[in-house]
C-alpha cells in the first residue's frame, strides 16, 4: 500500500526542523501551508487530483504564487485555484 503524498511532506518538515532548528522554520511552514491548501482544495472539490467522481464540484486550475513575510522569514506560497473561482483561502 502506498502512502499519501502529504505524509512524505510531513517527513520532510520534521527532517528540516531536526537538521536546521528554527533556521529551517520558514521552509517547514511553507511546505505545511502549501500541503494544507492542496488538501482543502481537494475537500472543496469533493475529489482528489485526477480522480473521477460524480460528486466533483469543479476542477483544479493551477496555482497562484504569493509571498508572505513572517517573523521567521519569507514564505513562498502556491495558492491553489479552481476553474469556477469559488475556492479561496
Amino acid at each position: 500500500m502506498t502512502q499519501p503524498a502529504h505524509s512524505n511532506n510531513v517527513y520532510e518538515v520534521v527532517q528540516l526542523l531536526a537538521e536546521h532548528g528554527f533556521d529551517g522554520m520558514a521552509n517547514a511552514m511553507q511546505i505545511l501551508f502549501n500541503e494544507a491548501m492542496k488538501i482543502e482544495r481537494a475537500q472543496h472539490l469533493n475529489a482528489e487530483p485526477y480522480q473521477r467522481t460524480d460528486d466533483r464540484k469543479s476542477y483544479a486550475n493551477g496555482y497562484k504564487n504569493k509571498t508572505v513575510t513572517a517573523r521567521f522569514g519569507k514564505i513562498e506560497l502556491q495558492v491553489p485555484q479552481t476553474r469556477d473561482g469559488e475556492f479561496s483561502i
